[in-house]
C-alpha cells in the first residue's frame, strides 16, 4: 500500500471521527476548564500541559517538511510558516500569559490533545509536502490562496485579540470568571473559538486540501459545541449577562 492510498483511506475514517466527536460534545462538555469535574487525581499543571499537548503539531509539521518530497518551492515555505506561526504561539507562548493560579488539567484532556496534534499534523504535513504532488510558485497568485492566506490571518486576529481580553479579565492573583467585554465578545460569547474556526478554514481554502478541510471539520466539531455550552454557562451564572449576544456568529447564532 502507498502512502498516498493509506493517506486517503485514513482521512476518511478520520472524517467519521470529526462527526462522531461533534455530536457527542453536544451531549457532554469536554472536561477542562470551567467544566473540569472536582477531584481529579490524575492532572499535571495547566501550562505544563499547553506545552505538552500541543508541541506535536509544531514537531510533527516540521518533521514533515523535513522528510517531505515536494519542498523546494516558495509555496512550501510559506505554508510550512503559516502553521508554525500558530502552532509556536499556542505551544510555547500562549500557555505563559494565561493567569490562572494552581489551575491543573487532567490527563483525560492532555492525552487525547496529544494524539489528536499528532495524527493532524501528520495528515496535513504529508499532503502539503508529499501526497499533493508539491505546489509551485504560481500557487501564491491564485485566488484560492489569496482568500485563504487573508482568511487565515484575519482568523489569526480575532483568535489573539479575544485571547488578550479573556486575560486582561483577572489579575494574577484572581481565578473566577467575569463578563467579557470589548472586541467581538460586545456581539458573540466566543470570538476567539469564531477565529480558530475561520483560521482553520482559510488554511483548508489556501491549501486546497482534503486535509485542510478534514482539520476545519475538526475545528468545527470541537468549538461550535463548546461555544454554545460557554453561551448557556453565562446566562446561567450571570444574571445580567448581556441578552443580545449571540453565542458564535453575530446577530445569527
Amino acid at each position: 500500500m502507498t502512502i498516498e492510498t493509506f493517506f486517503y483511506i485514513f482521512i476518511v475514517f478520520w472524517f467519521v471521527v470529526a462527526v462522531v466527536s461533534f455530536f457527542s460534545l453536544f451531549k457532554v462538555a469536554a472536561p477542562y476548564g470551567r467544566y473540569a469535574p472536582s477531584g481529579l487525581t490524575r492532572t499535571i499543571d495547566n501550562k505544563l500541559g499547553w506545552v505538552i499537548m500541543e508541541s506535536p503539531a509544531v514537531f510533527v509539521f516540521a518533521a514533515s517538511f523535513l522528510l517531505g518530497k515536494y519542498t523546494q518551492s516558495l509555496t512550501a515555505l510559506v505554508f510550512l510558516v503559516m502553521w508554525e506561526t500558530h502552532y509556536i504561539q499556542r505551544t510555547f507562548i500562549y500557555p505563559f500569559t494565561l493567569r490562572t493560579k494552581d489551575k491543573r488539567m487532567p490527563f483525560t484532556i492532555l492525552m487525547p490533545a496529544f494524539f489528536f496534534n499528532i495524527i493532524n499534523g501528520a495528515l496535513n504535513g504529508s499532503y502539503v509536502f508529499t501526497v499533493s504532488g508539491g505546489y509551485t510558485n504560481e500557487w501564491l497568485t491564485d485566488p484560492r490562496f489569496i482568500v485563504g492566506f487573508a482568511l487565515f490571518v484575519i482568523g489569526f486576529i480575532i483568535n489573539r485579540l479575544s485571547d488578550r481580553i479573556l486575560r486582561n479579565l483577572r489579575t494574577p492573583e484572581e481565578t473566577g470568571y467575569k463578563i467579557p467585554q470589548g472586541g467581538l465578545f460586545q456581539w458573540i460569547s466566543c470570538p476567539n473559538y469564531l477565529g480558530e474556526i475561520i483560521e482553520w478554514t482559510g488554511w483548508a481554502i489556501a491549501t486546497w486540501s482534503i486535509a485542510g478541510l478534514a482539520f476545519a471539520v475538526w475545528t468545527a466539531a470541537n468549538l461550535i459545541p463548546r461555544a454554545l455550552s460557554h453561551h448557556k454557562w453565562y446566562h446561567k451564572h450571570f444574571p445580567d449577562y448581556p441578552p443580545e449576544r449571540k453565542a458564535l456568529l453575530p446577530g445569527i447564532w
